[in-house]
């Protein structure tokens, strides 16, 4: 009985890990859009021709 909660635990603990893993991951492809975008309006605005 002690095996299967400690057990628990551990997977717990693993899951909680998996879930902060997987938050950094979809922040760090959130910014990665988002600085594609920011770059991507800056160069438009760079190259803007006027007529």
């Amino acid at each position: 009985m002690a095996m299967a909660a400690s057990s628990r635990r551990a997977c717990g603990r693993l899951s909680l890990r998996r879930r902060c893993l997987m938050m950094v991951k979809q922040q760090k492809t959130r910014f990665y859009i988002l600085g594609r975008c920011v770059f991507m309006l800056l160069c438009w605005h760079a190259h803007d021709y006027s007529d």
